[in-house]
């Protein structure tokens, strides 16, 4: 068939149902360009692998995005995952996704826990309880994937203990997260892998200094959401310095590693969020040019291959924590105030100071509250007293009127018979 063809192609010249040569290379040079880019702009597949049987692992912001892709990952290969979620484990949704998580995976030790990081007071809730425990709990991972961020052109939102959201979520709760949890990380054997994968985003290179805290113009959500992520990356290598410094009982290298993942930029909810604004005109023009999305972007599934390998790769453990992975390998950061020690302190020194104020005004708030709800629990109290004992009085009366009634009646038919 080849060879006749070619002769006819030679000696007849293109059969009229044949595209013509130039038009052909342009839609080839089309498809080309459009596959290439595709499959750049996807990113690189984790090449690493790793029994995660009966592993403990915790993980923020696992019911959406990269989040969800990789607690499935986590559980599909064994994982004890324990999912820490904004609404309680009884919320109808988080139920449904964990009992979907499990069908799917055919793993059912898959849990969630109640931890809303834009409220101190319920992350100290939640990692106190987890330490408060002899012996140990067992915690090979943490894995905190999630974050937040206004729509551009957005207001300053704050939480209801008066902190900037993307500051809270981005970085302040995950700071008084691991804060705690720090002796649950350094009580794990010494044979224990145990490792902190923090996902941040690219977005740090063009934050304003940490010194620097933004304020009234200065504020805007692009600028709130990096100089949060590069608030987290100085925080992660502090922190990897903070558990090296440790001398464990049996004077034994600390097993603990920080890695920092970069995933790219995917198609995930708060990206679509970012895009549109978070409006529906938004969403409509999102929708329109959603090819571009869908080229440039990468897939939920392709942006968690990154931090799939920095759960996974075995060359973790034997190198030093801190390190900054983006699409599957070692990078360096883009700004040296990442490794400042003394930017590093000040930022310490200033959260802790932040969660000390805003935990004694929230400690204060609460008693007050605890003390209004007593008084008003006392008050319905009485009420209800002085209500029974007016009721039990109106009763008693109500029987001597009945009484008096009586007597009235037979004094009145005694007159009568003796008026007889």
């Amino acid at each position: 068939m080849p060879i006749p063809f070619l002769a006819s192609l030679y000696f007849n010249g293109y059969p009229p149902w044949m595209p013509e040569p130039y038009r052909l290379l342009k839609y080839a040079t089309a498809f080309s360009a459009v596959t290439l880019t595709k499959w750049y702009s996807s990113g690189r597949h984790n090449p690493a692998e790793r029994n995660m049987h009966g592993r403990v692992v915790l993980i923020t912001g696992g019911t959406s995005g990269i989040g969800a892709v990789a607690a499935y990952e986590l559980a599909r290969r064994g994982a004890q995952v324990v999912l820490l979620t904004r609404t309680p484990p009884s919320d109808s949704y988080v139920v449904e996704y964990v009992e979907d998580l499990r069908a799917r995976t055919g793993n059912h030790m898959v849990y969630a826990e109640q931890v809303d990081l834009a409220d101190l007071h319920s992350v100290r809730r939640f990692a106190t309880r987890w330490i408060d425990n002899a012996p140990p709990r067992r915690l090979d991972m943490i894995v905190l994937c999630a974050a937040t961020m206004v729509p551009p052109g957005g207001r300053r939102v704050e939480t209801a203990e008066g902190v900037e959201v993307t500051w809270m979520v981005n970085f302040l709760a995950n700071f008084h997260l691991l804060g705690i949890l720090s002796p649950a990380i350094r009580a794990q054997p010494f044979d224990r892998d145990v490792r902190i994968v923090v996902a941040t985003c690219s977005s740090y290179i063009s934050s304003p200094r940490l010194d620097d805290p933004l304020k009234g113009a200065d504020w805007t959500p692009q600028k709130a959401y990096a100089q949060s992520k590069l608030a987290l990356m100085v925080f992660a290598k502090a922190y990897q310095k903070h558990l090296d410094a440790y001398k464990r009982p049996d004077e034994l290298p600390m097993n603990a590693k920080v890695v920092l993942v970069d995933p790219g930029y995917a198609r995930t909810p708060g990206t679509r969020r970012w895009l549109t604004r978070g409006s529906l005109w938004g969403l409509l023009v999102y929708l329109i040019f959603y090819f571009f999305s869908w080229l440039l972007l990468k897939s939920p599934y392709m942006a968690s291959q990154s931090l799939l390998y920095a759960m996974m790769d075995g060359s973790v453990v034997r190198r030093p924590g801190g390190r900054l992975i983006k699409e599957c390998m070692d990078v360096d950061c883009a700004r040296k105030d990442v490794d400042d020690e003394e930017v590093a302190k000040k930022l310490w020194e200033s959260s802790d100071q932040l969660i000390e104020r805003v935990e004694k005004q929230q400690a204060l708030k609460r008693a007050k509250e605890k003390r209004e709800e007593k008084r008003r629990e006392e008050e319905a109290k009485r009420a209800a007293q002085v209500e029974e004992i007016d009721s039990l009085i109106g009763a008693i009366k109500k029987g001597k009127a009945k009484e008096n009634q009586k007597k009235g009646a037979k004094k009145g038919k005694a007159a009568g018979n003796n008026a007889k």
